[in-house]
């Protein structure tokens, strides 16, 4: 949906990135068919509306037309009250999502799933591997209070400031130990959650660009989601699926199970 009326009704709306977005939806035709999704225990349509919003279209090869369009509509969809998922897409998207998200709930925790911290210390206007190193600067994030899971690639934990839970960390220790500590981190901050498809192995996300072996299996990633009833989770997204790399949609079911995962945790804290 697109008009301006879009946003009166419905608990959580969805908005999508053009093209790979639309392999996310065509892929969560996979879990339509079950009234209740295991293990959780009640319908998801009985707690939640979800409303699709529609694609945001910029301007191609506009950066600041990106960046004002997605903080604009994502502003307009949080001042009626509503929950935000968002999918894509470039995860850089994810810093004018934090700018919507901070003016309306004041400076966040972030739980950021990724294979990278991307926290490069760079200057560049538009960059995928920075954003959390802007958002910080910007006032939007509280590294303190904010979890990195999934990491398995060069970062200076000591510049950034993030609890970071490797890949390997994650891996050797039990599903219940990562919730907890990512728990203790979070406390009972505004949470924005952002899961980039390459925190799970290629083994089960091949289709993204910057693929990094040793990753999480999806269901130890499911697992840990549904883990975090009750926290204060206030926008989520899942972004960097690439159709152009994945077979027979398995990147794509990934993410869209992923999202499906996250409308449910929404939906247990009513």
């Amino acid at each position: 949906m697109r008009d301006g009326n879009s946003v009166r009704s419905g608990n959580v709306r969805t908005i999508g990135y053009p093209f790979r977005a639309q392999w996310v939806r065509q892929a969560s035709a996979q879990l339509r068919w079950e009234e209740r999704r295991w293990p959780w225990q009640f319908a998801l349509s009985k707690r939640l509306q979800a409303v699709d919003y529609g694609d945001l279209v910029y301007e191609d090869g506009n950066g600041d037309d990106m960046l004002q369009t997605v903080e604009l509509h994502a502003g307009r969809v949080l001042a009626a009250d509503k929950t935000l998922l968002s999918i894509g897409g470039d995860h850089f998207v994810t810093l004018p999502l934090l700018r919507a998200h901070a003016a309306k709930y004041g400076k966040l925790a972030l739980l950021h799933f990724d294979a990278h911290t991307d926290t490069e210390e760079s200057d560049a206007a538009y960059n995928h591997g920075s954003m959390f190193y802007h958002a910080p600067l910007e006032g939007l994030i509280d590294p303190v209070a904010s979890v990195q899971v999934g990491i398995r690639t060069d970062f200076n934990q000591k510049n950034h400031g993030f609890t970071v839970l490797d890949a390997s960390w994650v891996n050797n220790h039990s599903v219940e130990d990562c919730i907890a500590r990512i728990r203790q981190v979070l406390g009972d901050r505004p949470v924005y959650l952002s899961f980039d498809i390459d925190c799970l192995d290629p083994a089960f996300a091949p289709g993204t660009g910057t693929p990094v072996s040793g990753g999480l299996t999806s269901d130890r990633a499911l697992q840990i989601i549904r883990g975090l009833s009750g926290v204060n989770i206030v926008g989520m997204d899942v972004v960097e699926v690439a159709p152009a790399y994945d077979h027979a949609e398995i990147t794509s079911l990934a993410a869209a199970t992923l999202a499906l995962e996250m409308l449910y945790l929404k939906a247990s804290q009513m």
